[in-house]
């Protein structure tokens, strides 16, 4: 069985700002607000969550081979 990460690098495309944050491990995240521009990002088309799209980690649904929607 493969260890789930929890934890991700998320880099704002608008800014470059880089924080790392916990991801919800049931769930995917929709939104998430940069805390230096505070640019809204949302998932880019084709993936579930901002951590997806945007993270160092996919979210853990996706790292255990389940679906996010």
């Amino acid at each position: 069985m493969n260890t789930i990460i929890t934890k991700s690098g998320l880099t704002c495309p608008n800014c470059g700002y880089r924080k790392e944050d916990e991801m919800p491990e049931d769930a995917c995240q929709f939104f998430y607000e940069c805390e230096n521009c505070h640019t809204v990002l949302k998932p880019k088309q084709g993936d579930c969550c901002v951590f997806c799209s945007y993270g160092s980690v996919k979210c853990p649904p996706v790292q255990a081979d389940k679906s996010c929607r």
